[in-house]
């Protein structure tokens, strides 16, 4: 079991004091759920977004995510990968988590979803994560206004399984994140924490997998499947694009770099002549894995 690593009280107040910050100047003001809109997020604040779905090879879990950083001229420019092959609830919030990374500006950054231990970074920044996704008070405030109490240690287990579906269903944390959160706000004993970490939520024949999906079957659904996305935001394909029509690139690299997220020059009403010999150096490019 991934038990809780306790932060001390000075490190809490500095992470839902950034969190707060950060949801406030992007206009989430008090139970406003970010769900889908941390993809825009990542637009408006100017981290472009690369998408590859990366499966593990058995020995080690693939990669959640990855914030890297170049320069153009004067210009610090930041990218975060993200493995599509996660589950979309993992997705989101591995990308709170390198979010992070890159408001406290700890450089670039790899990370794996089963990896923590006890790097007081990676806490704080999985911390943050859920505090940004689901805050604090927020979940205080919902459980108090349901349930007329801050504990939930008397209530039923299928209570609590639906109460986290539901909370999964509108607030798009994954699972154990929220299990983590409940126990974080004292709303669950050691003991119910224990029992609720245990289950298998990806379980389709489990108890949680039927509740959830009969409390919103298409949320519940979307949250717990891989997107196996390929690709990058529409402004970093404009730019791909513009830099084509400005000329400074060509035919050949507009198409290479259009391919890989998944696109081709026609989507964008651009129609070249591909050689056969075009076509084979692409084959042999992905087949040898050249994305990477």
């Amino acid at each position: 079991m991934n038990h809780l690593v306790a932060l001390n009280e000075v490190q809490l107040g500095e992470i839902r004091k950034l969190a707060e910050e950060k949801r406030r100047f992007l206009g989430f003001i008090g139970e406003t759920p970010i769900a889908n809109d941390i993809f825009t997020i990542l637009d408006n604040i100017g981290i472009s977004l690369l998408e590859y779905p990366i499966r593990s090879d058995g020995k080690r879990s693939a990669f959640s995510a990855a914030l890297m950083y170049s320069t153009e001229g004067n210009k610090e420019l930041a990218f975060i990968g993200l493995n599509t092959a996660d589950y979309f609830d993992n997705q989101i919030f591995a990308l709170a988590h390198e979010l992070y990374h890159f408001y406290t500006k700890t450089g670039s950054h790899f990370s794996r979803s089963s990896e923590e231990g006890d790097n007081l970074i990676e806490i704080k920044a999985n911390r943050f994560a859920a505090e940004f996704l689901l805050p604090e008070n927020t979940l205080k405030n919902i459980v108090l206004t349901e349930f007329k109490t801050t504990s939930l240690e008397n209530k039923q287990f299928k209570t609590l399984l639906r109460f986290i579906a539901r909370l999964h269903c509108t607030w798009w944390l994954p699972y154990r994140s929220l299990v983590r959160r409940l126990k974080e706000i004292n709303g669950i004993s050691d003991e119910q924490y224990s029992k609720l970490y245990m289950i298998d939520e990806r379980d389709q024949a489990g108890e949680y997998w039927r509740t959830g999906m009969a409390i919103n079957e298409e949320v519940f659904s979307k949250l717990n499947k891989p997107t196996n996305n390929i690709g990058t935001s529409p402004k970093n394909i404009e730019i791909i694009i513009r830099n084509f029509e400005d000329h400074l690139i060509d035919e050949d690299n507009f198409m290479k770099t259009l391919a890989l997220f998944n696109k081709k020059p026609d989507d964008f009403g651009y129609e070249f002549e591909v050689s056969a010999e075009d076509i084979d150096e692409f084959e042999r490019y992905f087949n040898k894995g050249g994305w990477r």
